[in-house]
């Protein structure tokens, strides 16, 4: 067998064997087979798909690539929650602390941005001192004393997901029904939590523009998840705008501590108490997603969810003052406002532009080995539906090289659309596919 022959039939349209794929899997985590390899295969894939059987074989290579954490020692039901990637989505570091404080072991693993969207771990980097970096005792410890501990990706995790999860943002490889389902599972399937709630973006800021699509996405990661005996839930939500108003790492951070404060935007709260109330439904801390859904509004109002985030900021070794003194973030040099042409109601914020702009400013990677501006990013000043007055703000685009800063200001401003009378507001929830 060679990787010739693998590439070919695939390009070919045929089904690969699970000796083809773990030849592959295998092969390239070992540095056996060369970047330019994969890549084809990845296009090859990208273009004439994975059947079913061929997506259960992939995922469970990449999962078999490296080490299957065992969580058994830490208390109670582990719930992981992962979304599949938005403009804006800093739901995890909302609901991980309220569902911990409400009961439910969170043993978290995350991933960096990807293409136009952000990750949490590059997120949690903009907190001082925060490492996203714990060897295996030291997280099961961490999640045994406080309950909670959100991490990157580790090299002895699902290495082969690692690898071609970078390999896949810098070669238009990224938004593949079967590369992503099988992303998403090798890692969470690998990680050692007993449940999952996946939130399966779609619209416009999504690897999936239609809710068709994301409905058979977050089947198939159900599906994966039910063979694999892990009880798993999927929320299909709306990402035809940003979430929230703040886009880049150290903002979104600090919108994130806003809404553990109860002065968050309105959608991000309502998709986080949301998501936390499956999260607490999954890990057995209540009968109902209803009930769930109280506690978790509960967590929020008496600020328990706060101090939950704070523990696992300390936890990790970063400067839990954050929560207080948002100043001790990152903080931009440039900062360039994009102002309205003409009166009118916001129709539509083209939420991909926005990741494309937060991305020019800084905040995203072009190539692999780009170095991230923790500072750089985008806010919104106005939402859909929001009334505009010619010369107001509608963003604020900030970073630390004024080039690159103009560049992400005129794409910011192409990404607004005004119209003379409000529109009638979208779901922010589509639906709920159960296991």
């Amino acid at each position: 067998m060679t990787m010739y022959d693998v590439i070919l039939k695939k390009r070919e349209g045929a089904a690969l064997s699970k000796d083809e794929i773990e030849y592959f899997v295998n092969g390239y985590t070992e540095d056996a087979i060369p970047d330019y390899q994969a890549s084809a295969l990845l296009m090859a894939i990208f273009f004439r798909g994975l059947s079913r059987d061929e997506t259960f074989m992939l995922t469970e290579a990449m999962m078999r690539s490296g080490d299957v954490a065992d969580l058994s020692s830490a208390p109670g039901v582990k719930v992981d929650k992962h979304s599949t990637g938005g403009v804006g989505d800093k739901t995890t570091l909302i609901v991980a602390p309220l569902a911990a404080a409400c009961g439910v072991t969170v043993a978290k693993m995350s991933g960096r941005g990807l293409g136009f969207t952000g990750g949490t771990v590059d997120k949690m980097e903009a907190i001082p001192g925060m490492r996203t970096s714990l060897e295996k005792d030291e997280f099961t410890a961490l999640v045994n004393r406080a309950k909670i501990s959100v991490i990157g990706q580790t090299g002895h995790i699902a290495p082969a997901d690692k690898k071609l999860y970078a390999l896949r943002d810098v070669t238009a490889t990224v938004d593949n029904l079967s590369l992503i389902a099988s992303s998403v599972m090798s890692k969470k399937l690998a990680s050692g939590s007993d449940a999952f709630v996946l939130d399966v973006k779609c619209g416009d800021g999504a690897f999936m523009r239609t809710v068709r699509e994301a409905e058979e996405l977050g089947r198939l990661l159900v599906d994966i998840g039910a063979a694999n005996g892990k009880k798993t839930i999927a929320l299909v939500t709306n990402m035809n705008q940003p979430l929230g108003k703040s886009v880049g790492n150290a903002l979104e951070i600090a919108e994130v501590i806003e809404t553990l404060k109860c002065e968050g935007p309105e959608d991000i709260t309502k998709l986080s108490l949301t998501l936390a109330g499956y999260m607490i439904l999954a890990g057995g801390a209540a009968e109902s997603w209803d009930e769930g859904y109280e506690k978790a509004s509960r967590a929020l109002r008496s600020g328990a969810g706060l101090d939950k985030l704070r523990e696992l900021i300390k936890g990790q070794g970063g400067d839990p003052a954050v929560t207080d003194d948002s100043t001790l973030l990152p903080s931009a040099a440039f900062s360039v406002a994009v102002r309205a042409d003409a009166d009118g109601y916001t129709d539509r914020i083209a939420a991909r532009d926005i990741g494309l702009a937060s991305q020019r400013a800084g905040a995203g990677r072009e190539t692999k080995n780009d170095v991230i501006d923790l500072s750089a990013g985008v806010v919104l000043r106005k939402k859909v539906g929001d009334a505009v007055k010619a010369g107001e703000t509608l963003a604020v685009v900030y970073g630390n090289d004024k080039s690159k800063l103009d560049e992400a200001a005129e794409i910011t401003k192409a990404a607004f659309f005004t119209e003379s009378a409000p529109r009638e507001q979208e779901p922010l929830i589509h639906a709920v596919i159960m296991g």
